[in-house]
């Protein structure tokens, strides 16, 4: 058995506004957040984050652990459509996720911020995106969310 080996995928940048806040739930607090747009760059593609069919379903944990649920939809260059899911966490120290909840930049080496893209296509020169998976290290500003997206070899 080999070890895991990566290949840099794109760097995606994604826009948001305020959450939608539901409150605490039996599964903990609950907010969706809106996308309202991003943008992505890669060696093998780039485009846009398309603002009406995109959103992150939240849910902080007792522990204070945000767990991720987003849906994306990516527009190409050459206006091929992708459908990006999602799930991941991102864990700190009471104090981090209280500044970052303030809207503060704080260094992303504070805290742990990763998730695992997939990706869904019926465009012929990215179909290859159909079968990969990817682990991606985040970055949470306060009104957008950076990736580096790696794909797995």
């Amino acid at each position: 058995m080999s070890e895991l080996q990566s290949s840099p995928l794109f760097d995606i940048a994604i826009n948001v506004d305020p959450p939608h806040n539901l409150g605490v739930t039996p599964l903990g607090t609950r907010r969706i957040v809106p996308v309202t747009g991003g943008s992505f760059s890669g060696r093998r593609l780039s485009g846009t984050v398309m603002r009406s069919a995109a959103a992150d379903w939240i849910l902080v944990r007792h522990d204070g652990s945000v767990l991720l649920d987003v849906r994306l939809t990516l527009k190409t260059d050459d206006d091929a459509l992708i459908y990006m899911t999602y799930r991941g966490i991102r864990h700190s120290s009471p104090e981090v996720a209280q500044r970052l909840a303030n809207g503060e930049t704080v260094d992303p080496s504070d805290y742990y911020f990763r998730t695992t893209p997939v990706f869904e296509t019926s465009h012929e020169k990215y179909e290859w995106m159909n079968n990969i998976i990817c682990v991606a290290v985040g970055e949470r500003l306060a009104s957008e969310v950076r990736y580096k997206v790696f794909e797995i070899l």
